[in-house]
Parts: structure tokens; sequence; C-alpha cells
């Protein structure tokens, strides 16, 4: 039997599981840990979504470097674009430093771009971009993806810091709306 939740209104079966979530992860730090050897690195978490994914990555870094977690403040735009999105919480310098974004979904890729053009004022040595779950069928951006989880399609998820209004956020495992 599938095992179900429900939050708020709606019913959500396991999709991901835990284990196999952190089996994920582990290969990802290895490689991370592997092409980043050497290098100034500071990683990044875009929260809210990103908090586990970013602490249990941070669990398989062996490599030397810093973490620090970012806001995207949405604030009513007066043009037609809608909202504009400014990284908030930024106090490191990360001039010549390689920096490792890391999310906990990229659909559109819009907020990834966004991200790359306000840290490319800062400098860094480079940017790259970590994500634990990617919907590849929702892209429509060009910024490159070093490090992916999971490539999933355009399934409306909840679970391992992923919400559903603010709820959900606290399941282990990932799962997908019935």
């Amino acid at each position: 039997m599938t095992k179900k939740v429900k939050v708020l209104d709606k019913e959500f079966a396991i999709n991901i599981s835990h284990d196999e979530i952190l089996t994920q992860i582990k290969k990802m730090a290895d490689k991370i840990n592997e092409e980043l050897k050497g290098k100034d690195v500071i990683f990044m978490g875009i929260l809210n979504g990103s908090f586990m994914f970013a602490g249990d990555l941070f669990k398989y870094i062996t490599i030397d470097c810093q973490i620090t977690f970012l806001k995207l403040a949405s604030y009513q735009g007066t043009s037609s674009t809608g909202n504009v999105k400014r990284l908030i919480g930024l106090n490191e310098d990360i001039k010549d430093k390689t920096v490792v974004v890391l999310e906990d979904i990229v659909d559109t890729g819009i907020t990834l771009d966004n991200i790359k053009k306000q840290l490319l004022g800062y400098e860094p040595a480079e940017i790259k971009f970590a994500t634990l779950l990617f919907k590849p069928g929702s892209y429509t951006k060009d910024v490159k993806l070093d490090y992916v989880g999971f490539s999933i399609p355009n399934d409306f998820i909840i679970g391992y810091g992923l919400d559903y209004n603010g709820y959900g956020r606290n399941l282990a495992d990932i799962y997908k709306i019935v």
C-alpha cells in the first residue's frame, strides 16, 4: 500500500523516500567534493525550501567551505513585470569565491536566472547551481544546473522542505498530489 498524507485540503502519495533522497544527496556531495577541492567555496541555501537539502548535503561535504542562507524578497513592481525579487541576507564577501547555490526545486528557472544576475554583481570566481529536484519539462532558462538530485515530471510535490501553503515542509519523504 502506498503511504499517503493529507495536508490541508489535498491528499498526497509518497513519491521519493527519505532513503532515496539521502542516497542521491550523498552522490551529489561526492561529486562536489571531487570537483571543488582546493577552491574557496561558499554554499548558499535559498530559503525557505532548501533548508533540509542544504543541511543534509552539508553533512557529506568534506572540502573546506562556508555556508550561508539567503531569502528572496518579493516586491510588487510598478511596471508590468509584476514581482521583483531581491536577495536578502548576503553578509559574506563572495568576491573571487566559488559560490554553490542550493535550491530545493527548479522548475521554470526564473528564480535561478534572477539569483545569478544578482550574484554576478559581487564578482564571484564562479557560480554553480545544485538542486535536489529539477522539472525539465517546465524549464525555460539557460542557466546551467551543475548538480541535480532527481529529474521529475511537472507534478505538484511537497515534503522534505517543500510546502503547500506553508505546510508539509516537515515530511521526511517527498510526496506528489493525487
